[in-house]
């Protein structure tokens, strides 16, 4: 079996930080993805953004900036 950089990297990082030798970590981290996978029965609905209707646009025209700044300071 041939472990990608990023794979490797994050198993030696989990390696340092604990006692366990290279092979239990590999086979622990096998069994929760295999776990997470094989309990993923469907997949989520997509996340929906609702819209709101915030009003009319107060300033005429956006294009004409110096009216657009006179609106935002109160002239």
């Amino acid at each position: 079996m041939t472990l990608e950089d990023d794979v490797a990297a994050a198993l030696r990082r989990l390696q340092r930080d604990s006692d366990d030798p290279f092979k239990t970590l590999v086979n622990r981290a096998l069994r929760e993805g295999l776990k997470r996978i094989e309990t993923e029965t469907e997949p989520r609905p997509p996340f929906v953004t609702r819209t709101v209707s915030l009003g009319r646009c107060r300033i005429g025209n956006l294009f004409d900036v110096s009216e657009a700044l006179a609106v935002a300071e109160g002239d």
